[in-house]
């Protein structure tokens, strides 16, 4: 399989192309600047540059190239403002689909986060994040592209275990890691085109919770 991940220096991304070259696909990490390109490589993906922000839907397709899947893992991070969960977690995802059609790629898994909703209420910038992954996972859906939407609880750099639940409840959390194999199993089982997963640390193996 040949992806092509959005947002690719993130850890999750990270772990991801590492799980994904392992088990002998074929990544390639989109990241905004050079400097990234060596700890991509490291990673076993091939690093393309472009700015998820700055270019339009064709560059973008262009950065993707011929790939089976597409991966949104980008995000605007914790230290930035309600602009940039607009231009980012919403914008960018929305974008990812206009390319992934320019590009002739129909899957497309994306990591969203528990609690996204297009109408949840409040004016913190946290709630402008739910906002924006909810307004993304909707796009998604409603794109007619055969979409996975992974939304995890609290995220650690722990290792991961390879176990998850599919039931969130408050206060739960989950290794990034773990996040990243779920993605991996996602886009090499096609029942889970069209699903949603609520993500958290558990006691079931991956593929067998995705499989109900």
């Amino acid at each position: 399989m040949r992806v092509a991940i959005a947002g690719g220096n993130g850890t999750i991304a990270r772990h991801l192309a590492r799980i994904l070259t392992q088990n002998g696909d074929e990544v390639r990490s989109i990241v905004r600047r050079t400097e990234q390109f060596e700890q991509i490589r490291e990673h076993g993906a091939e690093p393309v540059l472009c700015d998820l922000e700055e270019a339009d839907a064709e560059a973008l397709a262009e950065a993707v190239g011929q790939v089976d899947a597409v991966v949104f893992a980008a995000g605007a991070g914790p230290g930035s403002g309600p602009e940039r969960k607009e231009t980012v977690d919403h914008g960018g995802a929305v974008k990812l689909i206009e390319a992934a059609r320019l590009a002739g790629v129909s899957r497309y898994v994306i990591v969203s986060s528990i609690g996204a909703d297009a109408d949840h209420q409040g004016e913190e910038v946290f709630d402008v994040y739910l906002r924006a992954k909810g307004r993304a996972d909707e796009a998604l859906a409603a794109s007619g592209l055969d979409h996975t939407i992974v939304r995890p609880v609290g995220l650690t750099d722990e290792p991961g275990t390879g176990r998850v639940t599919l039931e969130a409840s408050p206060g739960a959390e989950i290794p990034r890691e773990d996040v990243a194999a779920t993605i991996a199993v996602c886009l090499a089982e096609p029942a889970t085109i069209g699903q949603r997963f609520d993500l958290a640390g558990g006691d079931t193996p991956i593929s067998e919770a995705l499989a109900g």
